[in-house]
């Protein structure tokens, strides 16, 4: 059966030759799903082309999730819907009502015929590593969320730069990469600046900073403080911690958020007078809670917008995401 047609003088590249061979005879039903195709080295040898040019072809069906290849076997039909223009993988840290947000927000604005492949690696290196070492030649980009994980460029070098778009956090090591980010330790020192004038009627600020926060927030706040002449404190855990007056508490998780609020709402302390509170990441619960919420928040849907844009322009640029601070009646 002759699946590959190659000729000299139809004016069409012969990798996109290749490439409609294998799309015609999908839509013919000489491929379905499973079957094996010609090998790069027998088109080579059969048509006299070289192997750079097969290899672009094999390489686009790849990574429109047509095919898939098996080590020492050869090249198979993975997928008979040709309706695919590209494969997206994303690489989240965690899922949360702002990552959530967020991905919603590009899948709105990416074109309506590329797949997304969403994984997690909930802070884990080896998780992080295994996912996008198998993930390696089956996509056209590459949308990673490094979060706070150490020497990610080790593993992100595997992959062809110009198909890597980095999300939320950089690292030093990856600046060559394009990349959609938050700047946290100039927004916390921007947005703390914002309130300064609430934050004087208070003793301290305590900053609560745990190993998955980006550094940047822990650098930013300390910076502003002795800057500003603030009393401060950096905990790791409200555990064994009650709050007291005069305190102004930054949260960044809303798991922790709840637990400080518990404690407040049980004590005689009233919240915006005796003690203060600044969360990230605004939500609608927060605009109505205790009269509202004050919160340093990033525009997580606008994140997702310019994500889209920049794959579907194929721009390779670094765009500092949008932040605000939103004032409320706990501060």
């Amino acid at each position: 059966m002759n699946l590959i047609l190659i000729e000299d003088s139809v004016g069409v590249p012969k990798y996109k030759q290749i490439v409609l061979s294998v799309e015609n005879a999908i839509s013919n039903g000489k491929l379905k799903k499973g079957d094996l195709i010609p090998s790069i080295n027998g088109v080579c040898k059969e048509f006299s082309i070289s192997r750079d040019t097969v290899l672009m072809a094999y390489n686009q069906l790849k990574g429109r999730g047509i095919i898939h290849s098996i080590p020492g076997k050869g090249y198979y039909i993975k997928s008979e819907n040709l309706g695919l223009s590209q494969k997206i993988f994303v690489l989240f840290d965690e899922l949360n009502a702002f990552k959530e947000d967020l991905y919603n927000s590009f899948l709105k604005n990416i074109d309506e015929d590329v797949q997304v492949d969403i994984f997690f690696h909930h802070f884990n290196y080896d998780v992080f590593s295994k996912l996008i070492y198998d993930s390696i030649g089956n996509y056209n980009s590459y949308v990673i969320m490094p979060a706070n994980l150490k020497d990610t460029h080790l593993v992100l070098d595997k992959l062809p730069k110009e198909k890597v778009y980095i999300l939320d956090q950089m690292h030093a090591e990856l600046l060559d990469y394009a990349a959609v980010f938050q700047d946290f330790e100039k927004d916390i020192y921007k947005n703390l600046k914002k309130g300064e004038t609430y934050l004087k009627k208070y003793n301290k600020l305590i900053l609560l900073f745990q190993e998955r926060q980006p550094l940047g927030m822990l650098t930013g706040f300390e910076r502003f403080c002795k800057e500003h002449s603030f009393n401060f404190e950096v905990v790791n855990s409200f555990e064994d911690r009650e709050p007291k007056k005069g305190e102004t508490y930054i949260i960044p998780d809303d798991r922790n958020l709840i637990r400080i609020m518990k404690k407040i709402l049980s004590s005689p302390l009233k919240l915006g007078v005796d003690i203060g509170i600044i969360s990230y990441n605004d939500t609608l619960l927060k605009e109505i809670i205790e009269g509202g919420i004050t919160t340093i928040s990033t525009d997580f849907n606008k994140m997702g917008e310019t994500l889209a844009k920049m794959i579907i322009d194929n721009e390779h640029q670094q765009i500092e995401n949008c932040n605000s601070f939103i004032l409320r009646s706990s501060l």
